[in-house]
């Protein structure tokens, strides 16, 4: 079965693992996982993730975090999905739970956190909201 959102599939995966207390979760790999990865291991919400073998393909173990016994990432959303994409510019980027969560951004400059995005004043399109 063809999967047609990649990205949603592995928020959901690190969804399901917080909520069921896993370690670790896996994901297959591509160049836009990781660079999501990178983002939410730069902004704290995950301890890191590494390349590992997933069957005959490659496959990214993301290791998750907790803070007292509580997950780090209390919520994450995809927000431009395959039939609705959603593009914002620099100055109109959202804002998530006051300043308190992070937007992840993907703009000509790499996947960004809104923070970034905004400090080099670059739009593109927003993939996720976290917090």
């Amino acid at each position: 079965m063809a999967l047609t959102d990649p990205l949603g599939d592995m928020l959901t995966r690190i969804r399901n693992g917080q909520q069921a207390k896993k370690d670790s979760v896996m994901s297959p790999a591509s160049k836009l996982r990781a660079r999501v990865l990178d983002v939410l291991q730069r902004e704290g919400y995950i301890r890191g993730y590494s390349e590992e073998a997933l069957g005959k393909h490659a496959g990214l173990r993301i290791e998750l975090k907790y803070f007292e016994g509580q997950p780090a990432i209390k919520h994450v959303a995809r927000v431009s999905k395959p039939g609705r994409r959603v593009y914002s510019g620099s100055k109109e980027l959202p804002i998530v739970r006051n300043g308190l969560g992070i937007t992840i951004v993907s703009t000509p400059r790499g996947v960004l956190s809104d923070a970034e995005a905004r400090e080099q004043n670059v739009g593109g399109e927003v993939l996720a909201e976290v917090f």
